[in-house]
């Protein structure tokens, strides 16, 4: 149930004052607390406010550096490598965005690889900056070991999620993003926390059991990837684009255990932004509207990001709803 609705605005302050109580920096606080309020608001529960008492545990474990400054470093005309300094990835992102942006104006196409990061939250807002601007866009993470993958049975790669954005005109940009997984690992937390059973496919038990129970796969168990060997193709290139590429590290060799309330995974993120008139020139842009016209008159209800985009429109209008359950959770951190 609904307790109360807020503004964005109100949301973002409060969720950095609570960043800020628990030791992390101001700058790095109001850029989290966007990401995590722009969750919340376009109805992305999963990465929203569910994972605030995440973050918060997190900072108090002496796993992030708190006061990280992120290093970038200009490594030639297309590439920039950002060492976020055991942070945020969010952070290093945001201080290399405007590099990267002229980068991929400049020489068409360009590469951000961050590494020695963390990232705990949805991946579609980093990149939906660059899609606004013009640029096609795509992300990839890796994150600690929790799936199975061809036919295995031991946890090596992550449900490593990647986002793919596509600017339109006069329209917002196509954006989806998704796991290797059938669902992100937030996904089954917020299955597990309101006593769901998980479709068939999703995960096994410790025993490697295939299992419907969101809380046996949490407990020890692991997750498969979704569409079998695809999806673990899927999952290895992306663990090579955004640890071994970046510098980062694999999900295997995280080091979280070793801090008791740590949540996030230590890993690397890897950006590529590219200018699409530069190779298609404008017609880019009516090519993409003949595109979606075929999908709609396929039958294609509504293309990705689109719910995602009502749910804003409406939250900025009305306020964003905040149950009773994550009020008392806010009031208590704010204490």
């Amino acid at each position: 149930m609904t307790s109360k609705k807020v503004t964005f605005t109100e949301l973002s302050q409060t969720i950095a004052r609570i960043l800020q109580k628990n030791g992390l920096n101001p700058k790095a606080a109001g850029i989290i607390a966007e990401v995590v309020a722009s969750a919340e608001r376009d109805g992305s529960a999963s990465h929203g406010l569910m994972r605030l008492e995440g973050y918060v545990s997190t900072l108090n474990s002496g796993w992030v550096n708190l006061d990280a400054v992120p290093v970038i470093s200009d490594i030639a005309p297309g590439l920039i490598v950002a060492n976020a300094e055991n942070g945020f990835a969010q952070i290093a992102l945001a201080e290399s965005r405007s590099l990267l942006f002229e980068k991929a104006r400049s020489q068409g196409v360009a590469v951000c690889a961050i590494n020695n990061s963390h990232h705990f939250a949805a991946l579609w807002p980093d990149i939906e900056w660059f899609a606004e601007r013009g640029l096609v866009a795509l992300t990839t993470l890796n994150t600690r070991s929790h799936m199975n993958v061809w036919s295995g049975n031991k946890k090596v790669l992550g449900t490593n999620p990647m986002a793919f954005a596509c600017p339109r005109r006069n329209h917002p940009p196509v954006i989806w993003d998704q796991a290797s997984s059938p669902m992100s690992h937030g996904d089954l937390m917020l299955t597990a926390k309101e006593n769901r059973s998980l479709p068939p496919g999703v995960g096994v038990d410790a025993e490697g059991n295939a299992t419907i129970d969101p809380n046996e796969v949490l407990k020890g168990g692991a997750f498969l990837p979704f569409g079998g060997n695809k999806g673990s193709s899927i999952a290895f290139m992306i663990e090579i684009l955004s640890a071994a590429v970046t510098g980062g590290r694999f999900g295997f060799d995280d080091r979280v255990a070793a801090f008791p309330g740590g949540r996030t995974s230590q890993a690397g993120q890897f950006v590529l932004v590219l200018d699409p008139v530069q190779t298609a020139g404008e017609e880019f842009y009516a090519r993409v509207e003949e595109l979606i016209s075929r999908l709609r008159d396929s039958g294609v209800k509504r293309l990705p990001g689109e719910k995602r985009y009502l749910r804003r429109e409406r939250s900025m209008a009305e306020g964003i709803p905040i149950s009773a359950e994550i009020d008392a959770i806010i009031q208590n951190l704010l204490r």
